[in-house]
Formats: C-alpha cells, sequence, structure tokens
C-alpha cells in the first residue's frame, strides 16, 4: 500500500463536507473487506482514507410504525443475519445475509459498504430489489431518497455524489401472505462469489399470483428487476408450465457477463434454472 492520511469524523456531516473540501483524492471505509484489496493490489491510491467507524447513526436496524425495516449503513452482515424481527418477518433477507461470503465478511463487512462498492458479484442487490428497497443518501448538504433500481447504476457505479454517503436502506413492510425466495448459484462450494442470484417475492390468491417482484444479480453487470417476467405470472393460474416459460423467456432476454469466471451463455443458462427452482418454491410447486 502507499501512504494515506486516515480520518475519523464523527458525524455524517463532518465527513460529509471532508470529502467536499479534500476532492477525489477521497474514499470512504467501512468495513473495508473490499476496499482493503484494493488497497493492497493498488488498485485505487487514495490521499486519503475517512473512516465511518465512529458515526453511530450509521447503524442499528429498527421497524417503523407502518412495519417497514431501516437497516443502518453500517449495519453488518453478521447483524442482519442473527436479528429476531429480521428473521421473523424478512427470512428472505435474513438467509441471504447468513449466507453472504464467508464468515469473515458477514461478521466485519456491512451492508451500506456491500452497495456502495457495486460489486455486480454479490448478494444483497438482486434480494434487496426484490423487497422493494429504497435507500437515503445524506451529505452536509441534506438528504435524499432513491429505489435501489435508480442507485445501482452500471458495474461498479453508484448514484452516489463525491460528497455522499449511504445513510441507510429502507424496506417497506410486506403484504401478508407474500412468499419470498432467495437463490444463488456458485460454480464449487469452495467458492463466494455467487454466479448468478435471483429473488422473488410473490403474492398469491388461490392458485392465483397476485403479484411478483423478481430480481437477478451476479450474472448481469447491475442487479436488476425482471418487469416482464413478473407480467408473465401476475394476474395468472400457476402451473409448471407457466413458469418454465417464464423462466425461460426471462433467461433468454438477458445480456449476462461474459469473462473468466463464466460464459454469458453458461449465465444465462444458470439464472433460467435458479429462476424456475425460486419460482417453484415460492409457488410451492413440487420439483421435477
Amino acid at each position: 500500500m502507499h501512504e494515506f492520511d486516515f480520518l475519523e469524523p464523527a458525524t455524517l456531516a463532518e465527513a460529509s463536507r471532508m470529502a467536499a473540501d479534500l476532492g477525489d483524492g477521497v474514499r470512504f471505509i467501512a468495513g473495508g473487506t473490499a476496499l482493503v484489496l484494493t488497497l493492497r493490489q493498488r488498485m485505487v491510491r487514495p490521499s486519503h482514507l475517512i473512516s465511518l467507524g465512529r458515526i453511530d447513526s450509521l447503524r442499528g436496524i429498527d421497524v417503523g410504525p407502518d412495519g417497514g425495516l431501516r437497516i443502518g449503513a453500517l449495519t453488518r452482515h453478521a447483524e442482519i443475519a442473527g436479528h429476531a424481527h429480521v428473521r421473523a418477518h424478512w427470512p428472505m433477507l435474513a438467509g441471504m445475509a447468513a449466507r453472504l461470503a464467508n464468515p469473515q465478511v458477514r461478521n466485519q463487512g456491512t451492508i451500506g459498504g456491500n452497495l456502495c462498492y457495486a460489486d455486480p458479484a454479490t448478494d444483497p442487490p438482486a434480494c434487496l430489489l426484490a423487497l422493494g428497497a429504497r435507500v437515503v443518501l445524506a451529505s452536509h448538504r441534506g438528504t435524499r431518497e432513491l429505489a435501489l433500481e435508480d442507485f445501482l447504476v452500471d458495474y461498479y457505479e453508484t448514484a452516489l455524489g463525491q460528497d455522499e454517503l449511504l445513510q441507510e436502506i429502507r424496506l417497506p413492510a410486506l403484504p401478508p401472505g407474500a412468499r419470498g425466495v432467495y437463490a444463488r448459484f456458485l460454480r464449487t462450494a469452495a467458492e463466494h462469489r455467487p454466479l448468478a442470484t435471483v429473488a422473488t417475492v410473490v403474492q398469491v390468491e388461490g392458485d392465483v399470483c397476485t403479484r411478483a417482484r423478481i430480481a437477478v444479480g451476479a450474472a448481469v453487470p447491475v442487479a436488476q428487476r425482471l418487469p416482464a417476467a413478473e407480467a408473465e405470472l401476475a394476474g395468472f393460474a400457476i402451473t409448471r408450465e407457466r413458469i418454465e416459460h417464464c423462466a425461460a423467456n426471462a433467461a433468454a432476454a438477458l445480456s449476462p457477463l461474459d469473462d473468466a469466471r463464466g460464459s454469458a451463455a453458461y449465465r444465462q443458462a444458470m439464472v433460467r434454472v435458479q429462476l424456475l427452482r425460486s419460482l417453484g418454491d415460492a409457488f410451492g410447486l413440487e420439483r421435477t
């Protein structure tokens, strides 16, 4: 690593002002699980690191009066996985966090740092998209709120301004009877970075799907909703044939990554398989 100044502001506003004053050479550091690796590999060479560790307002998990969830940006993945209310009311989210990466990352890495790093090969984005997440961005100038799909701009790129921080993630209360399933595909059991992720949240009345939110990640440059697939399900009686058709169409419409970890065709095939399995599980259909 090269030399840099390490700063520890006590408030969010102070951190933002530091970033505004110091310019493009600044990097914020939360858990550090991704940033430290890039520093060691000299992929980034900041003049200053601004630690967020002393800003307690960025921590914690709270339930709002409307039943929605607030997750502070510095909340560690292990805290989400083990939180009693999350496990009871957002089991898909808790299950995702419990499987993310490895124990070291889960106990040190933060949900906010994960989203801001915008690595496509990770778990939270697709899961949070399917749950209807919104994010609050803050600076010394004020705050603004975005849907997560507007925050995730592109490959390793977000909508954060140079002096902005991710303050919190907000999830709406799940409607009564909603079912969520999160699926991830790894090439080997020893690998920690998924090649494809699929998150599905559905509501059912009888055998008819009344609402569906489906998101895919890891296989594509940026996690994304699948509105065409959602439209194939909402308002229709669910059968094995319908979800097979839906999964095939959705996978075929993607433009997957094509790199050393997996070809575009392979990722597309794995998305189709994960979609089929997760939809079947969400709707309670037996696997064939």
